[in-house]
């Protein structure tokens, strides 16, 4: 993503924002995991989407004076020569500008200094800050304790939520966020391929993902997108399964649902396949109804459909591909076997931070997973792509990794040993 993407972003969110306002936007904050030792730090999605900015403590001030007429700062962390020979370079502020488009950068100890100037001069009346939680116990991010300080500080000023603005912009994907989801779709494609390659029974579940995880490495340092779900046998009933220990017994079939980024843009892929390489009768079957839902759902999604119709058509058309397959009787028994839904929007997050629509347009990108469940038999896999809108219709981005029996067998039979 370039700096014109980031400026057009902000353009759109500001001509959103009430004149007279101010927008206070965060980076975030490291996490400390133990002693001296902090979790990888994790921009603000928001904030590296509006900014381009990857770094921690960074904060942005914009202030929209009039219809035509936006100032903005952004706040770096300034130079530490000892601090930067422990964690590596700052981003410098010609770096900021480049990568931002933000010409006024400033350094970290003057933000409350100008907003205080801002706030008591009643240049704002209005203040939008990121107030997003996924749950209320989720702990504060670093707007809610700024907010605190307006609170007792700036009493007067009028609170805004920006996160729904920003929500609907991230909803429809760009051109370029469209390339950038088309070259993450090849590295997923290499990571899953290498599993399959590699598979064989005997095999432990750490060991598929030291083979995702390396050909991942190929591509770039980022790695998976997010924490990679790999299993096998009995493990594949655990829906988010991270423990990695299981070993693949000879007729088990190994799920994977993983992902690889591009350029802040993530994807979400799910792939079952037998680890000997040959589908069983049953795991045929069962693979075969997911593979025509999944076929099915690719032919009649396009513009103007209902968002909550793509989950519940794929479950009843699946439903029906398993009365064929005479695993159920009724549409009474689907919640045996499909535990959950999958039509989740994909982007700056595996689960995009979206505005849900009600009805489907072009630009959206959202997952088509279909999951079956058979523990009775022993079988469970989901088989997920991701799926761009069109004008017309719909696109299969995940296509190219393996997804049909003859497709996963042929890939499969072709590893060296």
């Amino acid at each position: 993503m370039n700096k014109e993407f980031h400026m057009g972003n902000r353009k759109r969110l500001y001509e959103n924002m009430e004149e007279g306002a101010a927008l206070v936007l965060f980076s975030g904050t490291e996490k400390r995991k133990t002693n001296d030792e902090y979790y990888p730090f994790y921009t603000d999605r928001n904030f590296l989407y509006l900014t381009g900015l990857d770094s921690k403590e960074f904060i942005l001030l914009a202030r929209k004076e009039s219809a035509d007429r936006v100032t903005e700062q952004i706040y770096i962390l300034p130079p530490n020569p000892l601090e930067e020979r422990w964690t590596g370079e700052r981003i410098k502020p010609d770096q900021a500008q480049e990568l931002s488009g933000i010409a006024q950068v400033c350094y970290l100890d003057q933000f409350s200094g100008d907003f205080h100037k801002l706030a008591s001069a009643g240049s704002i009346e209005t203040l939008y800050l990121d107030l997003s939680k996924v749950e209320p116990k989720d702990e504060d991010k670093d707007a809610h304790r700024f907010l605190r300080q307006v609170f007792g500080n700036y009493p007067y000023l009028k609170i805004r939520d920006v996160s729904p603005l920003v929500k609907k912009l991230r909803l429809i994907k760009q051109p370029c966020e469209i390339a950038a989801m088309r070259e993450a779709e090849k590295i997923t494609c290499a990571g899953i391929t290498a599993m399959m390659k590699a598979s064989r029974p005997g095999m432990y579940e750490y060991q598929y993902k030291a083979e995702f995880d390396y050909a991942l490495g190929q591509f770039g340092p980022q790695g998976p997108a997010f924490p990679s779900i790999i299993s096998a046998g009995k493990n594949n009933f655990c829906i988010h399964y991270y423990s990695y220990r299981g070993q693949a017994k000879d007729g088990d079939m190994i799920l994977n649902d993983v992902g690889a980024w591009h350029d802040n843009l993530m994807n979400d892929v799910s792939r079952g396949f037998p680890c000997n390489g040959t589908f069983s009768e049953r795991q045929r079957l069962l693979y075969e109804c997911a593979l025509k839902t999944s076929n099915h759902m690719f032919e009649i999604i396009r513009p103007g459909m209902k968002m909550a119709d793509v989950d519940l058509t794929a479950r009843k058309y699946n439903c029906e591909m398993l009365k064929e397959a005479g695993v159920l009787k009724s549409y009474d028994e689907i919640g045996t076997y499909m535990w959950h839904g999958g039509a989740h929007h994909v982007g700056y997050d595996v689960h995009d931070v979206v505005a849900t629509p009600e009805v489907i347009g072009p630009g959206m990108v959202f997952c088509v997973d279909i999951g079956i469940y058979h523990e009775e038999w022993g079988i469970g896999f989901r088989l997920e792509d991701n799926c761009l809108v069109t004008e017309n219709g719909c696109e299969n981005l995940s296509v190219m990794t393996p997804r049909t029996i003859e497709e996963i067998e042929d890939t499969m039979r072709k590893a060296q040993f």
